[in-house]
């Protein structure tokens, strides 16, 4: 199967993405349903067992607050990776999330690290700098948006709360632009213009040719092609026919007065 080249809209661009963002709202349910407590399962660094929260660690959060503070970006980021970048998007955000995790597992204080905000982070620095580096106005647009919605995000890189994972946040955001430079694939064909093709001969373009070497603009007059019986022609349609009718006037009362 081909797959699909340029923008185009399934049921999946957001589909998976509620998919992803209900499972993380399950898993918080049942720890509150069931009273367990996963955050054992999140990633720690330096220890072998802590590498299991690179899998599980995105989808454990340790108050309401922390899940919907990460639903949100979540949904919408994915969305437009998956929108955008439909050709890569499994392998941006399941090889992105390991990447993230592996890193956070690498600098990490000795903790347990959990929430998907290191994913938020991973996908908000792939969709920047990913349309910065393509030059392409439709994505550099999304670069722009997300600026414009998450650009606060940047300062939770920077150890400025205790209570945050900025290990995580640093990780995925690092990750994001490593990305960004990888994937080299764009989804939008650049569209090129008639003076960009190869086989382009700037002396046979009918613009073109009415300049000279400077730029000087030069009026070409349309050559007029010889028509076989044209003087025939146009003798017959300058010869003038008239005609007259004599018709025969009536006598009246007076002429025979």
């Amino acid at each position: 199967m081909l797959k699909q080249k340029g923008l185009y809209f399934s049921t999946g661009t957001i589909a998976f993405p509620i998919v992803i963002v209900l499972l993380m709202w399950f898993v918080f349910w049942a720890e509150i349903r069931f009273h367990y407590n996963f955050t054992e399962w999140g990633v720690y660094p330096q220890k072998p067992l802590g590498l299991r929260g690179v899998i599980f660690g995105p989808f454990i959060h340790s108050s309401l607050k922390h899940l919907f503070n990460n639903s949100v970006p979540m949904l919408v980021l994915t969305t437009a990776l998956f929108y955008f970048y439909n050709n890569i998007k499994w392998r941006v955000l399941i090889l992105g999330t390991l990447a993230a995790g592996l890193a956070t597992w690498v600098i990490g204080r000795p903790a347990y690290h959990i929430g998907a905000s290191g994913v938020v982070y991973m996908l908000a620095a792939f969709l920047f700098f990913k349309g910065i580096f393509s030059k392409h106005y439709q994505l550099t647009a999304l670069s722009f948006v997300v600026v414009f919605l998450y650009g606060s995000l940047l300062w939770y890189v920077f150890p400025i709360d205790a209570k945050i994972s900025w290990e995580g946040h640093l990780s995925g955001f690092v990750v994001g632009i490593v990305f960004a430079i990888l994937f080299r694939d764009l989804p939008i064909e650049k569209k090129k213009y008639v003076w960009e093709e190869d086989d382009f001969d700037p002396d046979e373009d009918p613009f073109l040719r009415q300049f000279d070497a400077d730029g000087n603009f030069i009026e070409i007059v349309p050559e007029t092609e010889e028509i076989e019986g044209i003087d025939e022609t146009l003798e017959k349609q300058s010869q003038v026919v008239v005609k007259y009718t004599i018709k025969k006037r009536g006598t009246t009362s007076e002429d025979s007065l």
